[in-house]
This record gives structure tokens, sequence and C-alpha cells, in this order.
């Protein structure tokens, strides 16, 4: 059996994210949308896809990584060709290679990095308005960059995220970052990686830090339990920007 790794480059906007599990298990996932394809292309039916970082609801991609296992004999070029061809253009497959048989996108990701992106105008444009988050207002740049500090490290992000049973739900930030101008704006967060809906609550929070609507100080306050999360970040925006080995 081969082992292929898989990037892949998507956007999220009719998508039930990367996959739906459980209650919630739908077959428009971006997942599903590549599992078909590559049933028809292997003949074989049971194909299990790893992801590296699995995207929520309406969330984008610029590199996600994935992996599955094969008989198949296709040579490289030629899987990536078939997988092009027949899956929905708003899927793409940007690189296929062999990788050894214990790579696994999962299990062997080190780290993760979304990039959360916003326009600000008092008119929103009609060409981002499907990519972007619009502000009609500038939020505080720098006191949105101090309140970022407070998530730098490791810390119990159970209250900074809608998961349900995990493991732990202690996870190191390496790094977020606040930069842009008045015309558009971004938030990077590094981090070892993500609980369900973290990424947007981060992302959330500190837009109404920057928006006034609330205080820097509230973020400790939310990781105790004794103040409410913010309001998750519209999906629309948010990018998968790189999985780590």
């Amino acid at each position: 059996m081969r082992n292929i790794r898989l990037t892949i480059e998507y956007d999220g906007s009719r998508y039930q994210g990367w996959s739906r599990l459980g209650k919630e298990e739908s077959n428009n996932t971006v997942s599903n949308k590549i599992i078909e394809v590559l049933r028809k292309m292997t003949d074989e039916y049971i194909i299990e896809l790893n992801c590296g970082c699995r995207t929520e609801v309406g969330v984008h991609a610029y590199a996600q990584v994935a992996n599955f296992k094969t008989g198949s004999d296709m040579d490289i070029l030629g899987i990536k060709h078939y997988l092009n061809r027949y899956l929905p253009m708003d899927i793409a497959i940007t690189n296929v290679e062999d990788v050894p048989d214990r790579f696994h996108a999962q299990l062997n990701a080190t780290s993760k990095t979304y990039v959360y992106r916003m326009t600000i105008d008092d008119v929103p444009s009609v060409f981002d308005r499907k990519y972007t988050y619009h502000c009609f207002k500038i939020p505080d740049k720098k006191l949105m960059q101090q309140a970022a500090l407070l998530f730098i490290g490791k810390h119990d992000f159970k209250n900074f995220s809608t998961v349900k049973k995990n493991k732990t739900t202690v996870k190191e930030i390496f790094e977020i970052e606040v930069y842009g101008d008045t015309e558009e704006m971004q938030i990077l967060i590094h981090a070892d990686d993500f609980l369900h809906n973290m990424a947007r609550l981060v992302v959330g929070t500190l837009l109404e830090i920057g928006f006034g609507t609330r205080k820097k100080e509230d973020i400790e306050e939310i990781f105790a339990g004794t103040k409410p999360v913010s309001v998750p970040c519209d999906p629309k925006g948010l990018y998968l920007q790189e999985v780590s080995y």
C-alpha cells in the first residue's frame, strides 16, 4: 500500500466544514467530496482520509494537509490531474507526493496557523464580501495587540471553545499577530493545536476588545470561567494558512 500526502486549497463557503460527525453528520463536507473522487479514481470503496486540521463550517484553507493509503499504481502527476479534473472547482489539490507509511496528517502535525482577514470601509466591497469580515469602523489595533499577549503560552482553552469531548483542553499558542492598516487588518494565530471553534472565539474576543465593547482584562476572567466568552467571529474571514510537521 502507498501512503499519499495531499496539499489542498478550498473555499469553505458552501461546505459543512472539513468533516461532520455524530448527530451533525453531513455528506456536504470537503473531505467527503475528496473521498468520493478518490473512490472512483482507485476503485477502492474504503478510503480513510486523515487531515492536519479539521476546519469548521464556512472556514477556508490555503494549505490543508491530508493523507490516504491506496493500492493504486497511478503516478503522482496522474493523481493530481485526476483529482483536480473531477473535484468541484472550489476545492483544488495543489501538491501530491508519496510519503513514508508512518506519516499521518493529523497525528504528526506539530503546529497549525490560522489567519483572519478583515476589510474596513463605510461601504463593503462586493468582491471581498464572501471572503473577508467587513468592519465599518477601525478596530483599535494597539489594544488588540496588547490583549493578544494574554493568549500566548499554555492555557486551558475550554472556555474558548465549543468542544464537547476532548482528551485535553490545554493548548499552547506560540504567536498571535495583529497587523494591517486602515483598509484591511489581519489576525494570525499560530498554536500547537486548536479546539472546536477555538480560533473563531479567540478572534471574536479580540474584535470586541478592538471595538471597545470588552476590556482586555476580560480574557483572564473568561479563562477562569467568571465571564462568558465573546461571540465567535464570522467564519468567512478565517483561513487555515499552514499545518507544520
